[in-house]
């Protein structure tokens, strides 16, 4: 296997462009997730890796190979493709053997290959079948199956479980990442679902109009986001962003909310934009009496052992994760709390995070 490195990566069509100078370093083994939005770039970004693209400047190295301008077959890398890309008029066996008669390969070795594959996959049984009868998580099976049958340096993934239903999608994530543990393979995951990102990723970059905005642990991403899109692509329900009218300086550990102070983790960094957010996730929320961001209640969405209650307040509506048995009625008067350690302040021209004593991004 290998490790990628992208280096102020750009790609413009005419005067679109859709990849902003993207900087990544995807280790060795390493399951690694692009996320963000359709349009992002992120789809670009997988195949200049792949080859099927040439970066308008910058560059690409695969286990220390300069690969920026070399063609798709002379990288050693896989690509599974969205819709799967298999040749439906030929059974399983035919399909996993074809990228190794193009390699010429000899008859025993092949067989050898593609039955090691077929068992790893569990579609031992299928090998006979064609592809056209298959349901759809046989068929990514299989797709996936052509893809390491070659033994390649990386696998590159284009949103390969968008086509399933949630059901299959679910059973196949999960089975997706023990292939990858089992394997060890360098992957590199496109999706716009954060909830594949955040369960199947080692690490995740996450993209937003051609550019890469953050990347890190899943953990990371989600505790510490480094701009307000990030907090608020990412978690479900998002982010709460609490906007309020002055200046932030270093030293500062509260500020003026609906006339009531609110604090804050102290601050290593100024904010000279007179408007400013204050993050905070729903489950680091609190519903009282006493003190707070007052307001009234919304709305609450069930969601098995927790509601979800939306806070009408001067500040926007909050979301606030509650127990089940906390009881709340439509247009109770409440007020909205939150612990210091908790909230995360974002500037609000740039809407990048703010450093603070709990932040270290």
């Amino acid at each position: 296997m290998a490790n990628i490195i992208l280096k102020n990566l750009y790609k413009s069509f005419d005067d679109f462009v859709a990849v902003k100078g993207s900087d990544l370093v995807i280790e060795n083994g390493e399951f690694f997730v692009l996320l963000g939005p359709s349009g992002c770039g992120k789809t670009t970004t997988l195949r200049m890796i792949a080859g099927l693209e040439i970066p308008t400047s910058g560059q690409i190295l695969l286990d220390g190979d300069d690969v920026t301008f070399s063609r798709a077959s002379k990288r050693d890398i896989a690509f599974v493709f969205q819709l799967f890309a298999l040749y439906p008029h030929m059974n399983v066996w035919k399909n996993l053997a074809f990228p190794l008669k193009m390699q010429k390969m000899n008859a025993p070795d092949i067989k050898k290959r593609v039955m090691e594959v077929a068992k790893l996959l569990q579609i031992e049984h299928l090998i006979k079948a064609k592809v056209s009868g298959l349901a759809g998580g046989d068929r990514q099976r299989v797709a996936l199956g052509r893809a390491i049958v070659r033994r390649p340096k990386a696998f590159l993934m284009d949103e390969p479980l968008g086509t399933l239903d949630a059901e299959f999608r679910e059973q196949m994530s999960i089975e997706l990442k023990k292939l990858h543990n089992r394997i060890n393979a360098t992957t590199v995951y496109v999706t716009h679902d954060q909830i594949e990102a955040m369960t199947m990723g080692d690490k995740v970059a996450v993209m937003n109009e051609g550019k890469i905005l953050q990347f890190g642990t899943p953990n990371e991403i989600y505790s510490k986001p480094a701009t307000k899109f990030v907090g608020s692509f990412i978690g479900a329900p998002s982010m709460n962003f609490i906007p309020f009218e002055s200046e932030v300086h270093e030293g500062d550990t509260e500020v003026l909310v609906d006339g009531q102070k609110l604090q804050i983790p102290r601050q290593r960094d100024n904010s000279l934009s007179p408007k400013n957010f204050i993050g905070v996730r729903p489950e680091n929320m609190k519903l009282n009496t006493e003190k707070g961001i007052r307001g009234t209640v919304y709305g609450t969405e069930y969601l098995g052992n927790r509601k979800i209650c939306t806070i009408d307040t001067k500040a926007g509506q909050l979301k606030v994760r509650i127990t089940k048995d906390q009881s709340v009625s439509i247009n109770d008067p409440v007020q909205v709390s939150f612990p210091p350690e908790a909230a995360i302040l974002f500037n609000g021209q740039s809407e990048k995070a703010l450093m603070s004593d709990q932040i270290t991004n």
